[in-house]
C-alpha cells in the first residue's frame, strides 16, 4: 500500500508541476489535482496519461485507481474558484 504522499513525490519526480494535491486513505484508491504547463495543448485523456506515465507499473497494480483533475496553469487560475481552492 502507498501513501498519498509517495503518489504525489513520484508525480512531481516525473513531471514538472506547478501543483500536485493528491488524496487517498485506504492506499489504493487516490485522487488529485495536478496543474502542469506540460500539459499545454493537449487533450485530457493525454494530460491523464502523462501523470499515469509517472507512476509507470505502480497503475493497476499496487495503486489500483487515481481520479485525475488536470490543469494547465491558465485553465487553473481560472478554475480553481469552482473546486474552492
Amino acid at each position: 500500500m502507498f501513501e498519498a504522499s509517495e503518489v504525489k513525490r513520484l508525480i512531481e519526480q516525473g513531471l514538472p508541476c506547478e501543483l500536485v494535491v493528491i488524496e487517498g486513505e485506504d492506499g489504493v484508491h487516490f485522487r488529485g489535482i495536478v496543474v502542469s504547463a506540460a500539459f499545454e495543448g493537449k487533450m485530457k485523456v493525454r494530460q491523464h496519461q502523462a501523470v499515469y506515465a509517472t507512476l509507470g507499473r505502480l497503475m493497476g497494480n499496487e495503486i489500483h485507481a487515481l481520479q485525475l483533475q488536470t490543469f494547465t496553469p491558465a485553465q487553473w487560475e481560472e478554475g480553481r474558484g469552482e473546486l474552492g481552492m
